[in-house]
């Protein structure tokens, strides 16, 4: 697998929803499934799937999957 569906497959599980459902232009807020309480669950989701801690200021930028990518390759996780 992938990083990129890595992460989409952290998003589906954390949020819920069918993979086919995940794209770079899901945001934050943008479907019921994703408000704050599911946010939570997915930063563990990404940081468990990438062994990595995600710093407190990348956890609130983390508004949207293309966003995602761009923090995470802070933390070398290339896409």
């Amino acid at each position: 697998m992938n990083n990129q569906e890595l992460l989409y497959k952290s998003f589906a599980e954390a949020l819920q929803i069918g993979i086919s459902s995940i794209s770079d232009e899901l945001k934050y807020q943008s479907i019921t499934e994703w408000v704050s309480i599911a946010h939570m669950v997915l930063i563990n989701e990404i940081e468990t799937n990438f062994n990595i801690i995600i710093e407190t200021d990348d956890v609130i930028d983390m508004s949207s999957v293309a966003k995602g990518k761009e923090i995470l390759s802070k933390y070398n996780i290339n896409f």
